[in-house]
């Protein structure tokens, strides 16, 4: 068989980031987006595929507690612990004004319907009204003897009026116009969580976590309805006639019947219990609850990762958005059942924070979903076309530290899945049930791996250091309750933590890692040791069979690789590179290749048979524990501490045409070049060396413009067709030839030209053009000071030659020229002074020169000797008598 191509380079497409870590959640008017809070940044995310559009980094280091969005989706304004309140425009998405107002934390924001004002609410007890385009306070409110929890400004912009509600158990109404308090609810025993007003704009509905909701006539300020709900509620929605949730809940009221003479409001509410239920308020009662909840709860005692804690009812008929305590984002459609009653279907589950990923694997045939394994006491699958988490296998008690896949000879996806809770779990990917529990193992079970060719049992490892072959007999689909599987054999293995299993390809052998530094090699299904793998000086994180070869590959914290004989247990090649502990290793290209990653961060592509590093990747924050490898396309999936999980694709034969179409059209162009040189079209052969990147030939092309007539129009007409990009890449390369002596002249005249063109407005809007300029300016100035010299030592030698009569001044040589002439005529023609008289009268100019310096010299020293005389040698001097 034919070896396949080695693979050259990896891409990774945009991967699924933690966007959201707990808080403030705001949604926009077309339900399009949300923006969130993450860590100390906020996030803006599609709401489609979980895509982070843009990262805010807000400057604080503490997290922010209050967001909220205009109605028109083009300002976002934020809150943190700093109590800085900020506008940043999301167009540019940079923050346009801030200010401060209030003394404590800002819990709670809302914005006009108009868009001109916003009102926050905080930990002072203080309701504040700002204007958003001046930034300066137009309300001040002080009633609460609480922290402001909750604010919302009524739906109508004709109606000036505001709700607050504060721990304090009341809700305040604020009256913009007189900009004193309307009146004060007392109702609520507790916190007052959430606030919505009703479609017709008459009845205020509060919820609050003394488990009701009390319903409030605005015209008298009158308690119309409380309904118990007996769980504390966190949000509640009002329903709008017209959008689905209505036309279901009408059919279901109807089939429900009873109905009295008058139409109610219907609102959802949503809670600790982590359920989705519809009231009618006219009769106080639940019209619709939901079954089972979506949410995972490890235990009823577990109060930090329980129920919902906010909803919101999204525009154009897109469902409800719930947001869970533990930052999932779970969006529900509703639809009609058989019964004609209202059913609300879970279509979409965004994760916000998977927290840290341990272990990843694909899932089915094609290779479309992941199946994940994070801190979390559940395995999710996600789906890689949307990035969202198609579904939630729930039943461990604690952390999943590892999973495995395979399709079974029935056609069956299934998964494994150990946990620190010493089980293992087998689950159907159809059916989204358990179908068999193992219980045995004295420790954490760390490591698990399927058959490979009969799919008949998987082997899981545990911390309590043996191994264990489970049978998959007498599972089947149609069981209601998981039975528990049987274990065919077991042996102590190590004398510490097994960390990785591996099954050969023809289910004989598998071979386990562990933290004792060695790998150990063992026949299947009766577990007898064949050879033990030592040599790492850390603890071995990885294992994994050679697809072709009777070989073993195994990543170990000693930074290294290594590959071994299953025969003898030598080690055949070791490799090098990892900064730090190396914690898997797959084989790639029928086992010629193989990918690693580590806790360095690092996804490193290596060859064999030469021992060479091909490619090494930088996408990760954090150790990379979890790397995944399709079977079919060999895509990758890495996984770590960061939260992230990367896809990667194989780009060898895509990177290969690239190359070959760009050299190609390089040709093309530079042959392009060549004939608008030859035709003597400046402006399309300078066009055509930007698009090539070759600042050579463009400086050749400037030098030849510039030695033409008319230089400056004809460059001018081909600088005109630059756009700003070129613009900058020219002002680069002239900073560059600016640098040279032997190139300065062309540089400074086309930069001459360019600021010609330019105007100043345009020349600062280009990217980067401070850094440009300031690399223009010192040696322009010292071209300038070289050239100033020049000119001044011209002048000056002009002068000396001038004083030595070398050269005579203009007017002299005129009226020497014009006594020559005039001579010339009075003497009829006499004979002019021959070469020898000439040479003989400068000689003669220039000795008297020599000789009135030296006397000017002999002046000055005489300035400085004593009057004392001294005797000197004679010196002989020469005299020339005047030449007639």
């Amino acid at each position: 068989m034919a070896s396949l191509p080695f693979k050259r380079n990896y891409r990774c497409v945009p991967s699924l980031q933690q966007f959201y870590t707990g808080g403030p959640l705001v949604v926009s008017s077309d339900g399009s987006f949300f923006v969130c809070a993450c860590g100390d940044s906020i996030k803006m995310v599609e709401s489609s595929n979980a895509a982070i559009r843009f990262t805010i980094d807000g400057g604080d280091s503490e997290a922010f507690t209050a967001l909220a969005l205009s109605p028109d989706d083009k300002l976002l304004f934020s809150s943190g612990h700093s109590r800085q309140i900020r506008v940043w425009d999301l167009n540019t998405f940079k923050c346009v004004r801030s200010w401060k107002g209030h003394d404590g934390p800002v819990m709670g924001m809302a914005c006009h319907p108009s868009g001109g004002l916003l009102a926050t609410g905080g930990a002072d007890r203080k309701v504040l009204v700002w204007d958003v385009d001046g930034g300066f306070c137009t309300h001040y409110f002080k009633a609460h003897k609480g922290v402001v929890s909750s604010i919302l400004f009524h739906p109508d912009p004709s109606k000036p009026l505001l709700f607050s509600g504060s721990d304090d158990a009341t809700v305040q109404v604020w009256d913009l116009s007189t900009k004193k308090c309307s009146a004060t609810l007392n109702g609520h025993l507790s916190t007052v969580t959430s606030m919505a007003v009703s479609e017709d704009g008459g009845t205020l509905v509060s919820t609050g976590r003394d488990k009701v909701v009390m319903l409030w006539d605005l015209n008298d300020y009158s308690c119309k309805k409380t309904v118990l709900t007996y769980e504390a509620l966190e949000a509640v929605c009002v329903i709008h006639s017209g959008c689905p949730f209505a036309s279901c809940i009408g059919l279901h009221d109807q089939q429900i019947g009873k109905r009295s003479g008058l139409k109610g409001i219907y609102f959802i509410t949503v809670g600790e219990r982590g359920i989705v239920r519809v009231w009618n308020s006219e009769r106080a009662v639940c019209l619709f609850e939901q079954k089972s909840s979506d949410i995972t709860v490890s235990s009823d005692t577990d109060e930090a990762k329980r129920g919902f804690t906010t909803a919101f009812m999204l525009p154009l008929d897109q469902g409800l958005l719930c947001v869970t305590a533990d930052q999932q984002l779970l969006l529900y459609s509703p639809v009609k059942s058989p019964e004609g009653m209202l059913d609300l279907v879970l279509s979409k589950r965004l994760v916000g924070c998977n927290e840290e990923i341990v272990d990843m694997k694909f899932l089915g045939d094609d290779e479309q979903f992941l199946a994940v394994a994070t801190n979390t006491e559940q395995v999710r699958v996600y789906d890689l076309a949307s990035m969202s988490c198609d579904y939630v296998l729930t039943g461990h008690t604690e952390i999943v530290l590892c999973v495995d896949t395979c399709v079974s000879s029935s056609g069956r996806t299934l998964i494994v899945s150990g946990s620190k809770d010493k089980s293992v779990r087998l689950w159907d990917s159809e059916s989204k049930s358990c179908l068999g529990v193992g219980i045995g193992h004295m420790g954490a079970v760390g490591a698990v791996a399927f058959s490979k060719k009969q799919k008949a049992f998987f082997v899981s490892g545990s911390s309590d250091r043996t191994l264990k072959v489970w049978s998959l007999d007498g599972v089947s689909d149609d069981v209601e309750q998981p039975i528990n599987l049987k274990a065919k054999a077991v042996v102590a293995a190590h004398d510490k933590d097994i960390n990785s299993l591996a099954i050969a390809p023809n289910d004989s052998l598998v071979c386990s890692g562990s933290q004792d530094r060695t790998a150990c090699v063992w026949t299947l299904p009766d577990l007898v040791s064949v050879t033990v793998l030592k040599g790492h000086k850390r603890g071995i994180w990885s294992v994994e069979f050679s697809p072709v070869d009777q070989c073993v590959i195994t990543a170990s914290g000693d930074k290294t690789i290594k590959i071994w004989a299953i025969s003898d247990g030598s080690c055949l090649k070791t490799f090098e590179g990892h900064t730090s502990s190396v914690l898997r290793a797959s084989f790639l290209s029928r086992g010629t290749q193989f990918v690693s990653c580590g806790a360095d961060g690092l996804v490193k592509l290596w060859t064999v048979k030469t021992n060479e590093c091909i490619a090494t990747y930088d996408q990760h924050e954090d150790k990379v524990w979890a790397l995944a490898v399709g079977k079919k396309t060999e895509m990758l999936a890495t996984g770590g501490g960061d939260a992230v999980f990367n896809l990667w694709y194989d780009s060898t034969a895509s990177d290969k045409e690239e190359a070959f179409r760009r050299e190609e059209e390089g040709v093309l162009k530079g042959q392009e070049l060549e004939n608008a040189i030859v035709d003597a079209d400046y402006k399309k052969a300078i066009r055509v060396a930007f698009e090539l990147r070759r600042p050579h030939k463009l400086f050749e092309l400037f030098a030849e413009l510039c030695r033409k007539r008319e230089a400056e129009n004809q460059i001018q007409r081909a600088l005109d067709a630059l756009s700003k990009e070129e613009f900058r890449l020219l002002l680069e390369y002239l900073r560059e030839w600016n640098t040279k002596p032997k190139l300065c002249h062309v540089a400074q005249f086309v930069l001459f030209r360019v600021f010609n063109i330019l105007a100043p407005t345009e020349i600062i809007e280009i990217k980067g053009v401070a850094e440009l300029l300031e690399g223009l300016l010192p040696y322009s100035q010292r071209h300038f000071s070289r050239v100033d010299r020049l000119v001044r030592s011209a002048f000056l030698l002009d002068y000396t030659l001038t004083g030595m009569s070398v050269i005579e001044p203009e007017t002299e040589a005129k009226e020497l020229r014009e006594n020559s002439s005039l001579q010339s005529v009075v003497n009829g023609g006499e004979e002019i002074l021959s070469a020898d008289n000439v040479y003989k009268a400068q000689k003669q100019v220039q000795e008297e020169w020599l000789k009135s310096k030296t006397a000017t010299k002999k002046r000055k020293s005489d300035k400085h000797k004593d009057k004392t005389p001294k005797r000197v040698k004679g010196v002989a001097y020469t005299t020339i008598a005047a030449t007639s």
